[in-house]
């Protein structure tokens, strides 16, 4: 069973200071295309095999359409809360691996078994 990598859209956009705040929808959709090639590279830095990719957005960042790789979930709500849940919703005993700089968030996701990493793990 491959390795579940969630992926906080709304904290790894953040973290760059690109103009992202200029169009969020656009910024979530070259994010879902570097998590795509990153994961049919195998995901070297943190995988022996090629993950399932998932990209969680929120806000005005809905709307992002998934791709071959990347599954997308919007979040109707607050994106933490989502993730929260799909790290839940995962099989017993999958590995599961949330990218995310927000300390509550990692609280929260840690407590259910899901490793944490930070943004630069899946930035180029």
């Amino acid at each position: 069973m491959n390795t579940l990598l969630v992926v906080d859209s709304a904290n790894v956009v953040g973290s760059v200071p690109d103009g992202w705040w200029r169009d969020r929808l656009g910024a979530a959709g070259r994010l879902r295309d570097r998590l795509a090639a990153y994961a049919a590279a195998g995901a070297p830095a943190l995988f022996a095999d090629a993950p399932e990719v998932v990209l969680v957005v929120e806000g005005a960042a809905r709307g992002v359409a998934p791709v071959p790789g990347v599954r997308v979930e919007e979040a109707p709500g607050s994106g933490d809360d989502a993730i929260v849940a799909v790290v839940a919703g995962r099989e017993p005993g999958r590995r599961c691996v949330v990218v995310t700089a927000d300390r509550e968030l990692r609280a929260r996701v840690t407590a259910l078994g899901a490793e944490v990493t930070g943004p630069s793990a899946v930035q180029a």
